[in-house]
């Protein structure tokens, strides 16, 4: 992969580690998750998936815990746990100056 560090946390990135908050998961298992919980809105391609979790696995924010086959099953670390309450932070601040600018203009 890159050497670069994740410093943008994309809609599939935040959704693939919410997702990983609640067990161990294949990348298929993942997929399915992310389209459930978004009702089809956000749909995890395989070229987007695998690229997702190789970074999240090369930044030890995922570690692989047993392969089935070609299976390979991940669960997420402490450190992408606090990535995912990061971001959700940013976001919820994010939603919060919108309100704020949205009510100072009326």
């Amino acid at each position: 992969m890159g050497n670069k560090r994740i410093e943008v946390v994309s809609e599939s990135m935040f959704y693939t580690l919410m997702a990983f908050l609640h067990g161990e998961y294949s990348g298929a298992e993942i997929a399915s998750i992310v389209e459930t919980l978004t009702k089809g809105r956000v749909q995890l391609g395989p070229a987007t998936l695998y690229t997702i979790l190789g970074r999240f696995k090369e930044e030890k924010i995922l570690v692989e815990t047993r392969t089935d086959g070609r299976k390979r099953i991940y669960r997420i670390t402490d450190k992408g746990i606090q990535m995912y309450y990061n971001e959700r932070e940013r976001l919820t601040q994010c939603l919060a100056d919108s309100n704020t600018w949205e009510e100072e203009q009326r």
